[in-house]
């Protein structure tokens, strides 16, 4: 090619063993392809003045730079004279498909399974796969490619080509041209030398590119300014090879860089794919801070780090871009003052990039936030949607710099108060202890895995903003960064809980749901108190014995559920329209949400007295709610829950039952009557009370027995509670009176007899020796309705087809014959009919056949009851011989047992038939 000139560099470049044979395969391409007829092969024609030229093969551009500079490279551009890189790449794997070939350039081994491949199937494990890139003149990507990889190689097909211009459009038509005007084209001197695979020497068409290496500098080959209107990308890309090379930009060239009209071009025209690589390249590149620099020299901020996509609703506030890529340079290399940060939060070259982009990213982190697409979620943070849509970084950068925002006030507060404690530890709060290894543990887990990187931006942000000095700012970051490295939790958004959500539902006897993921992190949050805990059983027995366990686990979890997971259910929001409110569904009793019942009444079991009562104003709202609600088996379980509450504060910090002892409650002393004060001081005793003395008037026939006995079993032992935490023996006794009267007199009385209804009479009556015995003597009031109303079911002759309600009467009877003794003498007729005439069906019923089937239920019944029955005979016996009517009761009992033989010996204590 006569007409082009070029100066030949003496320089010897030194070629791999892999480039050399490399350039020896493509060598024997071309001549493969000039001993070829000419061919068709793909759809752009090389012009006729070619057709003759024999194949010029010329590697390009950066391989050749890095080459004179000895720096390896493993990226080749291979330029072609006469053919394009579709073209010749399909000539190289037409080559290397006949036999022998691969062989000869040492491609294949030669092996038993290499011998069995196709000629083709060598080709192609050779050159894997021949990939053509269109160009996109629209988005300035002028150059259409074909590239492969060969001998571990990328390497990029493409002919020698030039640039042309017609009046309707800047794009520019690219057309087969010399090596001169393909090298001007280039955009740098440097970047524009070929390296000729026949002559081995190097050209520089340009006549510039050696001595602007020499001198280390970047300039365009022609005019700086219509190189870059070609393709504004070049800009970023010199910047790019500036920072990288260390190299000065020629000041024209630096002119045309910061023309506005270029800088517009740029921001619309070029694909930000294109525009993310390149900056990319500068911030992983050896001198990411002089790339950063040269960009905001240029005024290149708002072209590179913007939305294009839309309007943002603020302009950025370039002013800190400079200081904070100082900043995080400082760090970067920085001496002493910074090594601790370095050490923690710059471990690698991943979290270095991240440190970059972070930096340029500052601008934007006090713009306001954009609506999201959709009402309900969150809005985007501008610097998130600069960093998607500006210069399409991954995924996971984009949420680092989402994260970062998203919890900078959380990191920096944290980080200040920690410092302070440490420096300062009188000034910690022990309910909020930002020193703690779980308060500072579970903040790293919310951060989650690029931890590291939001605090360094928001360490950063404080330093560029400048409201607090650099040097205490990095005395407080680095104080706390050590304190994170002492207590061994830098990882700690790594560690494996000691529980999975099916071992606490198992510990806690609840459903498996939702509220698990949330109790999780409270069982993390101890496990980081206890980092000598490494053994699962030990947190699950803590979770287990609650109230008993010495952990604070239980209670922690309790506080959580109460404070956090409970409250959605039971919303306290206020309507003015009842009927709406009363129609719309309670969260609580979907049968989905049916774990919540049970974390309250856990919850409740696990507190002890003392956090009853600082939990108290989240306890009662949710259980009133139950108590409140239409359905029976719902004012049963608040019934429950409220006894749950109220036999704490009776019995403090014991936990004996359920249903506790009078004795227990007697002598729970000072517990009861701190409690009583308490719920007299709040008000809540008369609450309690109001709501639950209705509940005793759900009784057939308005309500179903079935409903009424669902509520009956569980309304006494609350109001039994109530009673003996009255804040006086007079308020107590008066409050069992109300409750002997409208809790067992009221209802009965209303039924025509108890066996009308035997379930509900029979709950009712399991109460009379339950009050008798808190009551005590004072119970005697109540004996002219009582006994009457015991004897009664006695005497039914039908009363044996009953037989827990006759049982229940019994023991009723017995209650009030040992509580109420000194005055049983008057009632003694009425009593002694009673107990003779039951005893005497309860004969007949047996037959005299003293042997049954123990597993038959109605036998076990009767014999308990005829125990029973001896019992209360007894204790009559014994009540009446110490009376002053002891002489006549003796008499009694001889004619009672003449008229009756089977009387004989029934009212002796200790009588053995």
């Amino acid at each position: 090619m006569a007409s082009e000139t070029s100066t030949k560099i003496e320089v010897q470049l030194e070629l791999t063993e892999v480039e050399t044979k490399l350039r020896q395969l493509l060598l024997d391409v071309a001549a493969y392809i000039d001993e070829q007829p000419t061919s068709k092969a793909t759809a752009v024609e090389a012009p006729e003045s070619l057709a003759n030229e024999k194949i010029v093969l010329r590697w390009t551009g950066g391989w050749v730079r890095d080459k004179l500079l000895k720096v390896g490279s493993h990226d080749i551009d291979l330029a072609i004279n006469k053919m394009t890189g579709e073209h010749f790449g399909l000539k190289l794997q037409e080559y290397l498909e006949i036999p022998g070939n691969a062989e000869k350039h040492g491609l294949i081994e030669k092996s038993d399974k290499t011998d069995k491949l196709s000629s083709r199937d060598k080709a192609k494990r050779v050159a894997p796969g021949l990939h053509k890139i269109e160009a996109n003149p629209e988005k300035s990507k002028n150059l259409e490619t074909a590239t492969t990889n060969i001998m571990g190689i990328d390497l990029d097909l493409v002919n020698l080509r030039k640039e042309t211009y017609n009046e309707i459009s800047r794009n520019p038509q690219m057309e087969f041209g010399t090596a001169e005007e393909d090298a001007v084209r280039r955009d740098a001197t440097v970047n524009a030398m070929f390296f000729n695979l026949h002559t081995c020497q190097v050209e520089d068409f340009t006549g510039q590119g050696f001595d602007d290496m020499a001198a280390k500098i970047i300039r365009t080959p022609l005019e700086p300014v219509q190189t870059f209107k070609d393709d504004p990308l070049r800009v970023l890309r010199l910047i790019r090879f500036a920072s990288r090379l260390d190299y000065t930009i020629e000041p024209e060239t630096e002119k045309a860089m910061a023309n506005p009209e270029i800088q517009d071009v740029l921001k619309i025209k070029i694909s930000r794919e294109r525009v993310g690589i390149e900056l990319e390249k500068m911030l992983k590149g050896p001198r990411p801070r002089m790339a950063l620099e040269l960009i905001n020299r240029f005024g290149l901020y708002r072209t590179v780090f913007t939305d294009p996509t839309r309007e943002l609703p603020a302009e950025p506030d370039t002013s800190l871009f400079q200081p904070a890529f100082e900043f995080v340079d400082s760090i970067v290399h920085g001496g002493s003052k910074t090594s601790v940060i370095a050490d923690h939060l710059l471990r690698n070259a991943d979290e270095q990039y991240l440190a970059w982009i972070c930096a340029t990213m500052i601008p934007w982190a006090d713009a306001p936030t954009v609506p999201h697409q959709k009402p309900l979620q969150r809005p985007y943070f501008s610097a998130y949607l600069v960093a998607r849509e500006g210069f399409k970084a991954p995924n996971k950068v984009c949420d680092v710099v989402a994260a970062s925002l998203s919890s900078s006030e959380e990191i920096r507060n944290l980080v200040a108060q920690c410092a302070r404690g440490l420096q300062r530890p009188d000034t910690i709060n022990p309910l909020s202890d930002a020193t703690a290894r779980d308060t500072l543990g579970m903040a790293i887990r919310r951060w989650g895995s690029t931890w590291r990187t939001q605090v360094l931006f928001n360490l950063i942000y404080e330093v560029v903003l400048g409201n607090t000095s650099q040097e205490q700012l990095l005395r407080s970051y680095s104080s706390f960064l050590s304190h994170l490295a002492k207590l061994e939790i830098l990882d700690a958004d790594t560690f494996k809980p000691l529980l999975k959500g099916t071992d606490l539902a198992k510990a806690l006897s609840i459903k498996p749901g939702p509220w698990m993921k949330d109790a999780l992190d409270i069982v993390m949050a101890w496990q980081l108190r206890e980092p000598s805990t490494t053994d699962p059983a030990e947190a699950i027995e803590a979770v287990k014995k609650a109230r008993e366990s010495d952990s604070e686990l239980p209670q922690r979890l309790a506080s959580h559920f109460l404070k956090l997971t409970i409250p959605p259910f039971f919303p306290q929001t206020k309507s003015t329209n009842t009927f709406e409110v009363s129609q719309k569904p309670a969260l609580w009793k979907d049968p989905h949400n049916e774990f919540v019942l049970c974390l309250l009444g856990w919850s409740i079991s696990a507190l002890d007295r003392k956090a009853i009562e600082q939990n108290w104003h989240l306890l009662v709202p949710p259980t009133l709610k139950i108590l409140d609600d239409t359905e029976a088996k719902s004012k049963a379980r608040g019934c429950q829950l409220l006894s749950q509450l109220l036999l704490t504060l009776e019995l403090g910090t014991e936990r004996e039952s359920d249903t506790p002892s009078s004795s227990s409650r007697f002598n729970s002393g000072f517990a009861t009557q701190t409690s009583a004060a308490f719920l007299a001081r709040t008000g809540y005793h008369e609450v309690f009370a109001s709501t639950l003395w209705p509940l005793l008037t759900y009784i057939p026939s308005l309500t179903p027995e079935a409903e009424s006995v669902t509520i009956f079993k569980y309304v006494y032992n609350p109001l039994s509670s109530l009673a003996v935490l009255s804040t006086t023996p007079d308020k107590r006794n008066k409050f069992l009176d109300k409750l002997m009267r409208e809790g067992v007199l009221a209802p009965l009385s209303h039924f025509p007899t108890p066996s009308t209804y035997p379930s509900l009479a029979r709950q009712i009556l399991h109460q009379i020796g339950e009050i008798a015995t808190l009551l005590e003597i004072e119970t005697v009031k109540h004996l002219p309705s009582l006994i009457p109303l015991l004897t009664s079911i006695m005497h039914d002759p039908f009363i044996l087809s009953h037989k827990e309600l006759t049982l229940a009467a019994v023991v009723a009877m017995q209650a009030l014959v040992q509580t109420c003794w000194p005055r049983i003498p008057a009632h003694r007729g009425a009593i002694t009919l009673g107990l003779c005439v039951l005893k005497g069906r309860i004969d007949e019923e047996i037959g005299g056949e003293e042997k049954a089937d123990e597993e038959n239920r109605d036998w076990v019944l009767i014999r308990t009851i005829r125990e029973e029955l001896r019992d209360t005979a007894e204790c009559l016996d014994a009540a009446l011989s110490q009376s002053e009517v002891k002489d006549e009761w003796e008499m009694e009992k001889r004619e009672l047992a003449e008229a009756d033989g089977g009387l004989v010996g029934f009212f002796e204590e200790k009588a053995v038939e």
